[in-house]
């Protein structure tokens, strides 16, 4: 062999000891977060969803997955500052690859807040850009993209449905979560179309569970004949 060879066959000795060593290197198993919203039956239909997905791409649980779930319901609603010690633990503590929400913007803001560089999945919620979440629908930009309903923009088009239904109705009860992004806007859209449909509109703010039996008590009192809600995770659940 020729001494100017010896150095190439050294070179290519190393480079593959190198190939073999990566090759029999245990590949990292990606770490999944998956916050859950309080509302059960709407996360049951996801966390399934979810799960068929990751079968139909070759993926399966506990062997080249690994899925941490949250459940916000383990937080108590009536004290949304826990909420963020769920996302924290996946960020800092379970240290994931990636987080999907199960629930709405209220969700996805407290995923948003605990971090901004890994990849944060919304399946639901309304109106990301006006929370702030993303800068367009078009081109979301910043760590989180996904899915968002039209609720809060079509509450409006509801309450006329509502009033083609019951043509003779004046007074409407509307049921919301002033904390909810969503529900803050779609109440007011309510509030715009309203005057037009000749309507009165009486406000059920609920802030916890324990406000609803107040709520509906104001609803029957203030004579209500119809009862409009907008949906958030304290009120679907």
């Amino acid at each position: 062999m020729k001494k100017a060879a010896v150095p190439i066959l050294v070179a290519v000795i190393l480079l593959t000891v190198a190939v073999i060593a990566e090759a029999q290197q245990p590949k990292k198993i990606p770490r999944v977060g998956f916050l859950l919203s309080p509302s059960s039956s709407a996360d049951r239909e996801r966390v399934e969803a979810f799960r068929q997905g990751l079968r139909q791409l070759g993926y399966v649980e506990g062997q080249n997955v690994i899925v941490e779930y949250r459940d916000m319901r383990e937080a108590r609603s009536e004290y949304p500052n826990e909420y963020p010690k769920l996302a924290a633990e996946l960020v800092r503590g379970l240290k994931a690859d990636l987080i999907v929400v199960g629930g709405g913007t209220g969700l996805a803001r407290v995923a948003k807040e605990a971090t901004k560089t890994i990849p944060i999945i919304m399946t639901g919620g309304s109106d990301p850009v006006g929370a702030g979440l993303v800068a367009s629908l078009a081109r979301p930009g910043g760590n989180i993209t996904g899915l968002t309903a039209i609720t809060a923009e079509l509450a409006g088009k509801r309450l006329e449905l509502l009033k083609e239904t019951l043509p003779r109705l004046t007074r409407v009860s509307v049921l919301w979560n002033p904390a909810d992004q969503g529900s803050d806007q779609g109440f007011k859209e309510i509030e715009i179309a309203a005057p037009t449909l000749g309507l009165a509109v009486q406000s059920l703010q609920v802030r916890s569970p324990s406000n609803f039996e107040s709520a509906f008590k104001a609803a029957i009192a203030g004579q209500a004949r119809a009862l409009q809600v907008l949906p958030s995770g304290l009120v679907n659940s």
